[in-house]
């Protein structure tokens, strides 16, 4: 089978990757300079999940550049298994942690009416790039869970 344009090993699946970390990573910078973000266990959660995303997309991501520059193909069937259960798990994670900081979010500024001097602004920022985060990780699952039930 031809490879997907997404999947591992594929230019595209390289930019699905750096995109993925660029999102978290900006989501992740954004939340840790809201002061007392830590005192929210939502926004520690987002905080995490952006953290373990970034880790998952950057190792990928390289492994991606290394087939890309040397020319292997990443089809293999345990490969591409190991793909798709870290790609479930990151995109369920990121989706998990980017809705619970949302509506905490929402609580903190329209219920209680508390949202400091740019803090909701932060946050609606912070969720919208872990939103987008989990949407490109999620395209990376379908290609790569795409790529392994059709072998």
């Amino acid at each position: 089978m031809k490879d997907l344009i997404g999947s591992a090993g594929t230019v595209g699946g390289l930019l699905l990757r750096f995109f993925q970390f660029t999102f978290a990573f900006i989501s992740f910078c954004v939340m840790v300079t809201v002061p007392g973000f830590s005192s929210v266990t939502a926004f520690c959660y987002l905080v995490a999940a952006m953290v373990f995303q970034c880790m998952w997309s950057l190792a990928i991501g390289l492994l991606d550049g290394y087939a890309l520059l040397t020319g292997r193909r990443l089809q293999n069937s345990l490969l591409v298994s190991l793909f798709v259960v870290g790609d479930w798990v990151t995109s369920t994670m990121t989706f998990a942690a980017a809705c619970s900081a949302a509506g905490i979010t929402v609580l903190i500024d329209n219920d209680l009416s508390e949202c400091g001097p740019n803090h909701c602004s932060r946050f609606e920022a912070a969720v919208a790039m872990a939103f987008l985060g989990w949407i490109t990780i999620s395209l990376s699952f379908f290609f790569s869970f795409w790529v392994l039930a059709s072998r």
